[in-house]
């Protein structure tokens, strides 16, 4: 069946990062800010962390967005969430800094570049455990424009997570495809290439590869930015 959407994970796909980099800049400039309102680093993180794993699990009952405060307000108390306006300050003013923390490839915009030259639509499958603003600004970190994509997955828009095959169902429905009809482009072969048990297409880009599964790079059309320009140019 003919593509016609391709899908980019964002974080160590268009934008090159080391995870446990990234992780350890953001606590950092997270729990620096926010120590000015009182919050206690260990503990911010640790709330930080199973607001996580809980959106991670989401059966779909309720956004991302609602199940991170509920398990917030669980650790810091039911009114913790009047404070959510210091942690979007945190994002629109201190967040840049954490850019230091990943790379940047110039090929990023080159690949989406060449699947607009297909006439195919982009969405961006990046994990929505983060508020749009900060997933806005890892777009421009990446050299990218969220107008670049028509769909971008956030914690307010989103009931899922990778790698649960609901969260690529919920993607693909609402840009009004099949899985047949979709690449799916990621760094992450249990996030990512799960796609492919949906019918869709997939690239795992090597670049920053994570490999915590049994499977193989080779069990996967795979390889650089390079190889993805010419998968993608030679698609049906």
């Amino acid at each position: 069946m003919q593509t016609k959407v391709v899908l980019f994970d964002l974080d160590g796909t268009l934008l090159p990062m080391d995870e446990d980099v990234f992780v350890q800049a953001y606590f950092g400039g997270i729990t620096k800010r926010l120590a000015e309102y009182g919050y206690e680093s260990e503990k911010l993180i640790g709330a930080i962390w199973k607001g996580t794993m809980a959106m991670i699990k989401n059966d779909g009952n309720a956004s991302n967005e609602t199940v991170f405060w509920k398990t917030f307000e669980g650790v810091f108390g039911e009114n913790a969430r009047k404070d959510e306006p210091y942690f979007d300050a945190f994002y629109r003013e201190n967040f840049d800094k954490v850019k230091d923390s990943c790379g940047f490839n110039e090929n990023a915009k080159k690949v989406i570049d060449a699947v607009k030259a297909k006439g195919l639509k982009i969405a961006l499958a990046t994990n929505p455990i983060f508020p749009a603003i900060a997933t806005q600004k890892r777009i421009a970190w990446a050299g990218l424009s969220v107008s670049d994509f028509e769909l971008v997955t956030t914690y307010e828009n989103s009931r899922f997570c990778k790698p649960n095959l609901n969260y690529y169902k919920d993607v693909i429905s609402r840009l009004g495809v099949s899985p047949k009809e979709c690449l799916m482009v990621g760094n992450d072969v249990g996030e990512d290439m799960v796609a492919k048990n949906l019918g869709a297409k997939v690239f795992l880009l090597t670049d920053c590869i994570i490999n915590k599964t049994e499977f193989s790079p080779s069990d996967f059309p795979h390889g650089g930015f390079d190889d993805l320009i010419k998968f993608i140019e030679e698609l049906d």
